[in-house]
């Protein structure tokens, strides 16, 4: 038996991080994902046996700092930003590419250390879903594209395509209405390249992975469809995704499986050649318990959720150029667990180190949850999970919401609103009645609300996405008992947001700006609640 072997379950994670791209360098596993909207942007996690994960960086804090990128006025990003990145490593530097949905560029970052700092550029020209390869021959090539897959050339820069250089079409999949191939990792193996594709099946929506391989990046790429498998789970296909060469020489990919509205999970699928073709999994399925050797069976990994008591030590806003505060304390000096939902700014969010109080200001209206600036956001996790939080409503202008949230389109939060000069605890809920991509105008709805005695309140989120519930319910401590508040609200994973279901802190303004709202002894219940 192999004392380095560490056995897991699938899908991995059980969050919401989804386009994964993964790499092996020096016994370690690297990993990113799509992150959107959510900043710091670009997060890489680290493992030493691609079952177990954790926190290893933050590529960007900020892309262009547009108006829509910073929530101001009725600008958003939400569904765009940063999609689907490439992490590659060659000659000693760390390479990231990725496309913004909202900016319509092509961001390239690179450092020679996977803690940073990394050093932005971009690459002229847009490429959807890209994968970068570097060939033996120190030419670097791009793919990408939807439906059509396009190779190009680029300069030895990383500028942009190289003049006179190879540009053609791959492959293309013009049949699938539902969506044709996208989401490209370009390899070179054994002097021969491989291309792996997601796509739907032609007659019903269902994620499938293709892979199209070829002697010459100049000739024909042949292949089709290499898994085709859900799980058992909701007939929702596995696909998409990178495949990594790792400890002990095993083949696995990492891919990812709708799981409702707690996102878009990693699954690990085994690898393995048969006269130079990929076969993934294990008679073609997926296996729902995997064991792989790991380069250090005795490391203990940092969570990637977490309580906080907002008590870190030093002073708010303090920069310190040490790579190990960095990764504990990456999210703008909050713990990396945490993410904004756009760039924040940081004049409105103050953490009071002695109480342990994050106080969040308003400076501008706001109709609904989804335009609240700083809203500071942890994944979910499946099968269930929950959450609690102290709010303190002292500062509270008329018209104020501050709350604790399943943040998403179709959202709901449990907290404290100012009306008519008074303090009610409530549990708000939303449904968008609009198209999938697009967010809804409206403003929630009120389900119930208390009169708030004093000026501070206890709030509870429980969560259940088993047995698809994909369910919330809201809660508030009275007389040292937790009571629901309101009704159980249904949570959808829907592309206005594209991402899966998180804790939020929060604090908005619908009549007058200026008010804040305090949040203290954040606790994040892990497992089915």
């Amino acid at each position: 038996m192999n004392s380095n072997l560490i056995t897991g379950n699938n899908p991995s994670l059980r969050m919401d991080f989804p386009d994964p791209d993964v790499i092996f360098v020096d016994g370690v596993y690297y990993m990113i994902s799509t992150t959107m909207h959510f900043l710091p942007g670009g997060q890489i996690l680290r493992s030493y046996d691609l079952i177990h994960w954790e926190h290893a960086a933050y590529v960007f804090d900020e892309l262009d700092g547009t108006p829509s990128q910073k929530l101001e006025g009725d600008g958003y990003v939400y569904g765009k930003g940063m999609w689907a990145a490439s992490l590659r490593y060659h000659e000693g530097m760390f390479y990231v590419v990725f496309v913004c949905n909202d900016t319509w560029k092509t961001y390239l970052y690179r450092s020679p250390k996977i803690d940073g700092p990394w050093v932005k550029s971009e690459i002229s020209g847009f490429y959807h879903d890209c994968s970068l390869l570097f060939d033996d021959d120190g030419r670097i090539y791009i793919v990408y594209g939807n439906t059509k897959i396009y190779l190009t050339e680029l300069d030895a820069e990383l500028k942009g395509p190289k003049e006179g250089g190879l540009h053609r079409l791959i492959v293309e999949d013009v049949e699938k209405p539902r969506l044709g191939y996208e989401g490209s990792h370009l390899y070179k193996i054994n002097g021969r390249y491989y291309l792996f594709l997601i796509h739907s099946l032609a007659d019903q929506w269902r994620r499938v992975e293709a892979c199209f391989s070829s002697d010459s990046l100049d000739g024909e790429f042949v292949g089709g469809d290499i898994l085709n498998d859900d799980m058992g789970f909701r007939n929702s296909g596995v696909a998409q995704g990178g495949i990594v060469c790792g400890v002990d020489g095993a083949w696995n990919g990492l891919l990812f499986q709708d799981s409702g509205a707690v996102g878009r999970i990693p699954v690990i699928v085994p690898v393995s050649w048969e006269k130079d073709r990929p076969v993934m999994g294990i008679d073609g399925k997926v296996p729902h318990e995997i064991s792989l050797p790991s380069s250090r069976p005795e490391y203990e990994y940092a969570p990637l959720y977490g309580s906080d008591d907002f008590k870190y030590g030093f002073a708010w806003k303090t920069e310190k150029d040490d790579g190990e505060w960095r990764r504990e304390f990456g999210c703008f000096g909050f713990r990396s667990f945490w993410q904004f939902n756009h760039e924040p700014d940081l004049d409105l969010v103050e953490r009071d180190e002695a109480s342990g109080t994050v106080w969040i200001t308003t400076d501008k209206l706001s109709l609904n949850l989804n335009h609240a600036r700083n809203t500071l956001t942890q994944r979910m996790m499946y099968p269930g999970c929950g959450a609690s939080v102290c709010i303190d409503g002292a500062f509270l202008k008329d018209g104020d919401c501050a709350g604790l949230s399943a943040f998403q389109g179709d959202y709901c939060w449990v907290g404290i609103e100012k009306k008519d000069g008074k303090l009610y605890a409530v549990m708000v809920a939303h449904k968008s009645t609009e198209g999938p991509w697009d967010l809804s105008p409206v403003a929630g709805e009120t389900i119930e609300a208390l009169p708030l005695q004093g000026e501070k309140i206890e709030v509870r989120m429980q969560v259940l996405f088993a047995d698809e519930k994909d369910q919330a319910v809201c809660q508030v401590k009275q007389n040292g008992e937790w009571v629901d508040i309101g009704k159980p609200h249904k949570l959808r994973f829907r592309l206005d947001h594209f991402t899966g279901t998180r804790f939020g802190l929060f604090c908005y303004s619908q009549k007058e700006t200026g008010g804040k709202a305090g949040f203290s002894e954040f606790r994040y219940e892990k497992g089915q609640v």
